[in-house]
């Protein structure tokens, strides 16, 4: 792509991060998504957007579809193209917004292994037997894998939360999510407990001069891949199946919907714009009830 389709892209990933408040994750997907098209269509100038129709876009999906991309990934790049051409057709960079009767692709709702509430149990205490006996970081793992599961947040919201933001009194924590959204999640006892031995026991061996929660080996703010890896070494040593930060997401939502919260809740607490997207965990528990009712009714 030229140097001026390229500022065209530019553009829009400013308007992304500054007009609508996308995270840096966001940003750099539909970015690449745009490019990808631009590529596809052999788009070199400013002008080339303008001739740009809906078949094109249509030709674009199918294309992908037919090398395998799964229903998901479908839906977000129709995404992308939809808001890159209603910008575009807003700012005056296209005359008609070829986008605008692009059919959404219907996303899968498979959601990634979901611990069971022994299998939780179990990489929690794991995770303070080590603290007990190990180091800082020890301690801290134990605190943030404790964290994660008492709250429902996102590993993004994890890494980005300051001491300030957790009220020890209250059991809070306040985060900021996507589109800068704020909101404050409770938290129950044993994640006070490994929070209050991180904070009085072993933060001050490690953090330098940061407001951030938790930190690494040389004091700074600890990234999403650091706690990926303490969750994946986790789960090994518990011998639980293998899982990334946002299993632990889906397993605090499917747990609280199967201990009796409400839906409207559990949206409040996972941040979900939409309670469509966390209508999707009830595809879970029903699966679990229905599973649970084969195996034990005499007349199932």
């Amino acid at each position: 792509m030229s140097t001026t389709s390229g500022t065209v892209v530019e553009r829009f990933a400013s308007s992304l991060r500054h007009g609508a408040g996308a995270s840096d994750h966001t940003v750099r997907a539909y970015v690449g998504d745009v490019e990808a098209l631009a590529a596809f269509l052999g788009l070199d100038d400013d002008s080339t957007w303008t001739d740009v129709a809906l078949a094109d876009l249509r030709a674009w999906l199918a294309r992908q579809a037919a090398d395998g991309k799964t229903r998901t990934t479908l839906a977000r790049r129709g995404a992308s193209v939809r808001a890159f051409f209603a910008w575009a057709h807003r700012v005056g960079i296209v005359e008609h917004n070829p986008a605008a009767r692009l059919a959404s692709a219907k996303a899968s709702v498979t959601l990634p292994h979901i611990l069971d509430v022994d299998e939780a149990s179990r990489l929690l205490d794991t995770a303070e037997l080590h603290a007990q006996s190990g180091t800082a970081i020890d301690v801290r793992d134990w605190a943030m894998a404790e964290l994660l599961y008492a709250t429902g947040i996102r590993v993004g919201e994890l890494a980005g939360v300051n001491v300030g933001d957790v009220d020890m009194n209250e059991r809070t924590v306040r985060v900021l999510g996507k589109g800068d959204k704020e909101r404050v999640v409770p938290f129950g006892v044993p994640a006070q407990r490994a929070l209050t031995s991180w904070l009085e026991n072993a933060r001050s061996q490690l953090a330098g001069d940061t407001a951030a929660l938790f930190v690494g080996h040389r004091g700074s703010r600890v990234d999403q891949r650091q706690v990926r890896e303490v969750i994946h070494r986790l789960a090994s040593g518990a011998g639980v199946p293998d899982i990334a930060p946002h299993a632990l997401r889906h397993s605090a939502a499917t747990h609280l919907l199967e201990g009796g919260s409400d839906l409207r809740s559990v949206q409040e607490v996972l941040g979900h714009a939409s309670l469509a997207t966390t209508q999707r965990y009830t595809h879970v528990t029903a699966d679990r009830l229905r599973h649970a009712y084969e195996l034990a009714h005499p007349r199932a």
